[in-house]
């Protein structure tokens, strides 16, 4: 058998590689290719509902759990007077479906140490970020406007300055410059600087339950939030406040109309298009009477976005705006909407928020 050559059983072995500094909660999760779950596809009629919405969508389609489960809250959406319900899914209800514990998280000492610490555990954060430095925001805030928005921590690398972040409608990755922009990493100590808020997602106790199960568990959490339903068409008072208010938007022009749509319209649609998607999942499960219900929460989304283009066009024209159809069918939806899901719940639920209302 030839023998190796002296000199190559001498030379000295290749230097291992350096020790990777990359802590991933998801390993392999990549920007690029990533397929965002379904409540975020091209048959929405709002792909992107709100930030912190959005984020526990993906969060838990990358957790390996059915998101449409947590819709619930999304019936008890109000009309508050100059917004609509920023709509958050309760965080015992994320416990009592999932497993997953939510906490807030105290931040004492720069964000960067802390996703370090957490992310380490195995734990997930979710924090109130800049998204002047969030690239997928290019269409709108990136390196344009500072913004407070939401997002989730997943994978990160710090030596190496690279972050992969749940955001709106889906996974994104940012480095360098957008790295030390987000984290404050190398600018001087600010006393007037008050961080953001912040919350730990525990994950070591996820539970992962058969769908029937997941359904039923859920159903509970539609007749609660069934109850909870607005008192009075939020509809009918949203048209009333947007016939006396629309003139002095039209008259402030079209970037205050822009903040005042995202907070009152498209959070309105937003939230009654998942309405519509969490009531078609439970059809699924045998409660045939929640398809036609869904059928009106579709409505009053489609005229929702229907209408924030036809009152921007009226703001960028100065003509008035013809809104009073679309406001009188969004709130007849809402009206047989919730008597459909009332019907399909039953008599026991209807006589309990019978009762609760007359308190």
């Amino acid at each position: 058998m030839p023998q190796a050559p002296l000199m190559a059983l001498l030379a000295p072995a290749p230097p291992a590689p350096p020790p990777s500094t990359r802590i991933e909660r998801f390993p392999g999760l990549a920007a690029k290719g990533y397929e965002p779950h379904p409540l975020h596809g091209p048959d929405a009629v709002w792909v992107e509902k709100n930030c912190y919405g959005d984020l526990w969508i993906e969060l838990l389609h990358c957790l390996r759990l059915d998101p449409c489960a947590m819709l619930p809250f999304t019936l008890a959406v109000d009309f508050e007077g100059d917004q609509w319900t920023f709509f958050k899914p309760p965080l015992g209800e994320l416990h009592d479906l999932y497993g997953l514990d939510v906490q807030e998280l105290a931040v004492w000492r720069p964000m960067v140490d802390h996703a370090r610490e957490h992310l380490s555990a195995g734990k997930l954060i979710a924090c109130e970020m800049d998204a002047f430095w969030l690239p997928d925001t290019a269409a709108t805030d990136y390196r344009q406007k500072h913004t407070k928005t939401t997002i989730v921590l997943a994978n990160i690398d710090i030596e190496e300055q690279w972050l992969g972040y749940f955001h709106n409608a889906g996974y994104y990755e940012l480095q360098g410059e957008d790295f030390r922009g987000l984290f404050r990493i190398g600018e001087p100590e600010d006393p007037g600087y008050m961080p953001l808020f912040a919350e730990l997602i525990r994950t070591d106790r996820v539970k992962r339950r058969a769908p029937m199960e997941l359904a039923s568990l859920s159903l509970d959490l539609l007749e609660r939030h069934w109850r909870r339903r607005p008192r009075t068409n939020p509809l009918t008072r949203f048209g009333q406040r947007l016939t006396s208010e629309f003139p002095s938007l039209r008259s402030a022009g079209l970037a205050h109309y822009h903040s005042w749509a995202f907070a009152t319209i498209r959070q309105a649609g937003a939230a009654f298009d998942l309405t519509a998607e969490y009531l078609r999942w439970q059809s699924d499960f045998g409660h045939y009477g929640l398809a036609d219900a869904a059928l009106r929460f579709d409505e009053i989304a489609q005229s929702m976005k229907t209408l924030i283009l036809k009152a921007a066009r009226s703001v960028n024209s100065g003509r008035p705006l013809q809104a009073s159809e679309l406001i009188e069918t969004s709130a007849a939806a809402w009206e047989e909407g919730m008597a459909m899901v009332g019907r399909s719940l039953g008599c026991k639920a209807e006589a309990a928020w019978r009762l609760e209302t007359a308190e």
